[in-house]
């Protein structure tokens, strides 16, 4: 993978999840898109809960694109039982708009429907950037996650989900799953319906040549892009003895590896951090968090060491 913050181009903000009154948000599609717009988003993806209870939407933003701003179409798509029951939650951003439905009537699972690992995987064959939504909110087992083999993603924040049930993470799973050798990205999304304060709380940076669908999915599929909830990332670099991060200030910065392998360094409005890499040998990824003043953090996708 190239790395981002070398790679052409520039960072565009956008959200990839999100929901409008087509299916259980409270705004109309131009109001979400002209909110984002707004507060100073490049691109969405409305992604409105793809059953029967609402007419399976696949949301048509085109018409509020403008030479500033741009969308991303995709669903929330449902079909199949988790583990524990419930029903599968499955992000699918850049889908066609003639996306063949499931039989997925409600938010429950029905005999005889697509599992969760199919409609991934039809979703992905259709060229869609495919993610395991909110795994903590789900309650998702090791099992489910490795049984999507067409995910991209892991959501590792949900704004969503930590407003109304303080289930707001994936990290865990998404852990288990690269030590497992599946190189999955970080995604941070909200999740809005704008129903209680649930958006504007997670996004994803992605570094493209232009504002464009097209440009930005094919920036998304190859991992280039981090996720933030305000840091900026502006470069990170792995010599042989250090993690080197460059940053907006920030008091804190930690590089991960498998296992509990961790190692942070603290500061005062901190903008490049070495960070010793001696606990992190012998781990085949390494990822990068800051975290801000005020307690907010940003990730970089896991960089894998062999390439």
């Amino acid at each position: 993978m190239t790395d981002v913050f070398t790679a052409p181009g520039r960072f565009w903000r956008g959200n990839l999840h999100t929901h409008s009154t087509l299916s259980d948000g409270v705004l109309a599609p131009a109001e979400v898109c002209r909110r984002y717009k707004a507060e100073g988003y490049d691109f969405i993806a409305l992604t409105d809960h793809f059953i029967g209870l609402y007419g399976y939407p696949l949301a048509d933003t085109v018409p509020f694109r403008d030479a500033d701003f741009t969308t991303l179409l995709g669903a929330e798509l449902h079909s199949g039982a988790l583990e524990n029951g419930d029903l599968w939650h499955i992000l699918a951003v850049g889908l066609p708009a003639d996306f063949s439905p499931p039989n997925a009537p409600h938010f429950r699972p029905v005999t005889g429907q697509e599992s969760g690992p199919e409609i991934a995987a039809r979703a992905r064959a259709a060229g869609a950037y495919v993610a395991i939504a909110h795994p903590q909110w789900s309650a998702l087992s090791m099992a489910d996650a490795m049984s999507i083999e067409a995910a991209h993603a892991v959501e590792v924040y949900n704004h969503g989900c930590a407003m109304g049930a303080d289930r707001p993470e994936g990290f865990h799973i998404a852990e288990l799953m690269l030590t497992a050798g599946r190189r999955v990205h970080l995604i941070a999304t909200d999740d809005a319906h704008f129903s209680e304060p649930d958006h504007f709380g997670g996004w994803v940076m992605v570094k493209a040549a232009e504002n464009t669908p097209e440009a930005l999915l094919a920036a998304l599929k190859a991992g280039q892009f981090y996720a933030s909830q305000g840091p900026e990332l502006r470069g990170v670099t792995l010599d042989k003895r250090h993690v080197v991060v460059e940053c907006s200030a920030v008091v804190a910065g930690v590089a991960m590896g498998r296992g509990n392998a961790a190692v942070a360094r603290h500061g005062h409005s901190m903008t490049r951090i070495e960070i010793p890499r001696d606990r992190l040998d012998g781990s085949p990824w390494i990822r990068v968090s800051v975290i801000d003043a005020a307690g907010k953090r940003a990730w970089t996708n896991p960089i894998w060491i062999d390439g």
